[in-house]
C-alpha cells in the first residue's frame, strides 16, 4: 500500500475577508474531489484570510501512480484558480508493508 501526501500553500491577493476564504476553499476542495477521488482539506491558516494550506491524500497500490494523481491535482489547481497564487507544494509518497 502507497499513501500519496500532498501539501499546497496558496496566496489569495484578492480576498479581503475569511467569508470569500471560504468561497474559494469550498469551490476548489469539491472540484478537486470530485475529479481526483482524493481526499482534500484546509490543514493550515485557517484564521488568515489570504493564505490557504491544503492537505490532500490518495492510497495506491502504486507509489508512481499516487505521485502522478497528486501532480495531476497540483496543475489542476493552478489551472482552474487564477485569483491564487501557488506559494509552495510537496508531495510525499508514504509506502507501507
Amino acid at each position: 500500500m502507497n499513501v500519496g501526501a500532498l501539501r499546497v500553500r496558496l496566496r489569495l491577493p484578492e480576498n479581503h475577508s475569511l467569508k470569500g476564504k471560504r468561497k474559494i476553499l469550498k469551490s476548489i476542495t469539491s472540484q478537486v474531489s470530485n475529479r481526483f477521488n482524493v481526499s482534500i482539506a484546509e490543514v493550515d491558516d485557517q484564521d488568515l484570510w489570504q493564505l490557504v494550506t491544503l492537505g490532500v491524500s490518495c492510497v495506491s497500490n502504486d507509489g508512481r501512480h499516487a505521485n502522478e494523481v497528486l501532480s495531476r491535482v497540483m496543475d489542476f489547481i493552478e489551472s482552474i484558480r487564477s485569483d491564487a497564487e501557488v506559494l509552495d507544494y510537496e508531495i510525499e509518497i508514504l509506502h507501507a508493508p
